[in-house]
């Protein structure tokens, strides 16, 4: 028992100076930035991380990663589908820290194309008609409306996509339980 005592008291004493978490260093495209287009997504930080899940989502949850992520020292990086359209999107990324923390964020930007070069008007031609521009306004009007029905099917999928208890709970449950077992068998009176 003292043997028992003495090794809890020891293993608690070395963990007791907390160190630094990992953090997030850096994002490429960065936080609320506006890209013209988007071939790959980088995240660095402080210390290298394992396990690592980065997805690229845009309105009603769609996804346009593609391939798996890759793990480059204390960067992590995955491919973007080419095909990418405007809009605005979301990195969701978790990662586990050398120390086994999970960290989760996500990164928020918008892809906004090359604006096109303005048309040159032909002499005689009229510059807008008034359906033209009783269209767009329309378009304007219920573009506001789309962003915020898709607001509600997006937060419903990444409800879907948490599991119901973190993983990191199931590992102090079950160390637990085998630390108790192995109590139990070592303090069985031997025949």
């Amino acid at each position: 028992m003292a043997a028992l005592l003495a090794t809890v008291v020891l293993s608690l004493g070395l963990s007791a100076p907390a160190q630094a978490h990992t953090t997030l260093k850096s994002s490429t495209p960065e936080k609320n930035a506006e890209v013209e287009s988007l071939g790959k997504v980088t995240l660095e930080f402080s210390e290298s991380v394992r396990f690592p899940t980065l997805l690229v989502r845009g309105a009603g949850g769609k996804r346009y990663e593609s391939g798996q992520p890759v793990v480059n020292g204390v960067k992590v990086s995955i491919g973007v589908d080419e095909s990418i359209p405007d809009g605005a999107y979301t990195i969701a990324w978790r990662v586990v820290s050398e120390d086994g923390h999970p960290l989760t964020g996500e990164i928020p930007f918008t892809v906004a194309g090359k604006p096109s070069p303005p048309a040159t008007q032909e002499a005689g031609t009229p510059s807008a008609t008034p359906t033209s521009a009783a269209s767009d306004a329309a378009t304007a009007s219920a573009t506001p409306t789309a962003a915020v029905a898709a607001s509600p099917a997006a937060d419903a999928q990444k409800d879907e996509d948490k599991p119901l208890i973190p993983g990191w709970i199931w590992v102090v449950v079950f160390g637990a339980g085998g630390i108790y077992l192995g109590m139990v068998i070592s303090m069985r009176k031997k025949k």
